[in-house]
């Protein structure tokens, strides 16, 4: 498999180095980092780390990680993984995500903090709750159970261009998970471990920000359930 590392950061100047560092080189052939707009050094600790880095005005989630789709359309790479810039995931347990795409013919694996094993402390209420209500209207409607909207995922590419992925925002995951099920992907999840960010959310480390969340998660699951 030849892999590319796909890595959405805003002002991760503490972090952002020890996520590019940490996965193993053996397994993966380029990371690039979209930096969104960062006020800090973290462009250049992911340069000097060895990361390729892009630059995206619109701030967004979703579309840092189209801009990485973009840069991988025209690369030689047949899989694409998605991870966080704040070292709450272990990048080294990318192997995890892969092995079932490698040995089992699986199009879509995604990372389960609930699954895992947890820091105390590292998955707040709020994005339990938030995995927990989307979890359960996304098998309601769709018929499969997911325990997780986690960040840390796997997809092959060509999979992942048919779902011509939209959401600019803090939808994409969700958006990404209910387009994989309409596509037919083969689907599973794993257990991930989860530690506590270096440096605070922009998501769940404000109220505004976790109701800005929750607003477009839901938008996202009830536009593609009425979409044709």
């Amino acid at each position: 498999m030849k892999v590319g590392v796909i890595i959405p950061a805003y002002n991760e100047e503490q972090s952002i180095g020890k996520v590019v560092s940490g996965f193993p080189k053996d397994k993966v052939c380029e990371i690039v980092v979209v930096d969104n707009n960062s006020t800090d050094n973290t462009v250049c600790e992911a340069v000097n780390a060895g990361a390729v880095v892009l630059n995206e005005s619109f701030q967004g989630y979703g579309a840092c990680c189209l801009k990485g789709i973009e840069y991988f359309k025209s690369s030689n790479v047949d899989t694409i993984v998605f991870a966080d810039g704040d070292y709450s995931d272990f990048p080294e347990e990318i192997e995890l995500l892969l092995e079932p795409m490698e040995n089992k013919n699986y199009d879509f694996v995604i990372g389960s903090r609930v699954l895992g094993k947890r820091e105390r402390g590292a998955l707040p209420l709020q994005s339990r709750a938030g995995s927990l209500v989307a979890g359960f209207l996304i098998n309601l409607f769709w018929g499969i159970r997911y325990t997780d909207l986690g960040p840390f995922r796997a997809i092959k590419k060509d999979k992942l261009l048919k779902l011509n992925m939209k959401d600019k925002w803090y939808g994409w995951t969700v958006e990404m998970q209910i387009k994989a099920v309409k596509n037919n992907l083969k689907i599973t999840e794993v257990p991930v471990s989860y530690r506590k960010r270096i440096g605070k959310s922009k998501v769940t480390g404000t109220v505004k920000g976790t109701i800005m969340a929750s607003i477009i998660i839901l938008k996202t699951i009830f536009s593609e359930l009425f979409e044709n």
